[in-house]
């Protein structure tokens, strides 16, 4: 396993480096981590061993100097298309885990023991979701969140907008993906990721739930090369004014899942315009903890963090809420 982390220098100039221990050792020759990739694809070579010949171990940085903002370089996210963001989609999918769908349920019906269509695909999953090797299930829920510009690093505020009516963390693990020339979609790894959405916006109504998703998120510090994703334990909190106010253990991997990681990426890149050469791609793969669903209502500058076992660093963000009235947007004629 190797963990991976993108900076930027004050004076503008990017690198990657790999994280051991409590230092970051640059990697020589690639300033990103899609490059990485790219160099690994060319050399027809795997990402790990392109990586073990192109650090550096005699140059460093301290890791904790750069979260507590004290050195002169600062996180990015952990992947992102470096030229073209238009060019990373970011996508996800839902109902994957029993908590999600539970909350769902909770939201859209008031009647006990009615079963709502989230609940329905949520079964489904159950019953469909893991086929045989080599198989296709079922598919799952999918979504769409916008393209590389909503992408946030590790401290970095996660926005709810003027028309917006609340945001609020989603930890999840997100796949990392890179289209090779010949189209075919190639992992480069796993990040643990914020989703962050606007939940009472999805509670108005269901069929809100794709306007919900068109927000920023944050992924990082890490990206986890060659992890292990089977029984994946963390936990998400929030902090107000660095006190917790609420904490819940959260759990994720194929083993906690409806769906396989397979079959998720199956119904996500079946489609001939999730395989275009070059394109990036990050896809949530679903949360199972949420505050919104113990009604907690988040403030302008609370924290949220969550942290998993064997994908590093936590990921923390701050939540910023506009305070300006929502302005029409208005459309000039050609």
């Amino acid at each position: 396993m190797q963990r991976l982390v993108q900076l930027r220098h004050r004076d503008g100039n990017r690198r990657v480096a790999v994280a051991k221990d409590e230092r970051l050792f640059w990697l020589e020759g690639v300033t990103s981590i899609y490059q990485l990739a790219q160099v690994a694809i060319a050399e027809n070579n795997a990402i790990e061993k392109v990586i073990g010949g192109s650090v550096n171990d005699r140059e460093s940085v301290e890791y904790d100097a750069v979260l507590k903002g004290k050195a002169d370089w600062r996180l990015l996210p952990a992947f992102d298309h470096p030229t073209e963001p238009a060019r990373c989609l970011v996508t996800g999918t839902g109902l994957t885990h029993r908590k999600s769908a539970e909350n769902r349920q909770a939201m859209h019906t008031a009647q006990t023991g009615a079963v709502t269509d989230s609940m329905r695909m949520f079964q489904w999953g159950i019953e469909g979701g893991r086929p045989e090797h080599g198989q296709i299930g079922v598919a799952p829920e999918w979504f769409y969140k916008g393209c590389g510009t909503i992408l946030r690093a590790y401290g970095e505020p996660l926005d709810v907008p003027a028309f917006g009516l609340d945001g609020g963390e989603e930890a999840e693990v997100a796949g990392i993906y890179i289209i090779d020339p010949a189209g075919n979609p190639r992992r480069v790894g796993l990040v643990l990721a914020n989703e962050f959405s606007d939940h009472k916006m999805e509670e108005k109504n269901y069929l809100y739930l794709a306007p919900s998703k068109l927000r920023t998120c944050a992924i990082g510090p890490e990206l986890i090369v060659n992890g292990e994703f089977q029984d994946a334990r963390g936990t998400a909190r929030i902090l107000r004014g660095e006190k917790p106010i609420w904490s819940k253990p959260f759990a994720t991997g194929e083993k906690n899942m409806s769906h396989t990681l397979a079959n998720l990426e199956h119904h996500h890149f079946k489609y001939p315009a999730h395989r275009r050469p070059g394109d990036a791609h990050i896809h949530f793969f679903g949360a199972d903890a949420f505050s919104f669903g113990d009604r907690i209502e988040l403030v302008d500058g609370d924290v949220m963090e969550m942290e998993l076992a064997g994908f590093g660093k936590p990921l923390r963000n701050p939540i910023r809420i506009e305070r300006a009235r929502e302005e029409r947007v208005r459309i000039g004629q050609l």
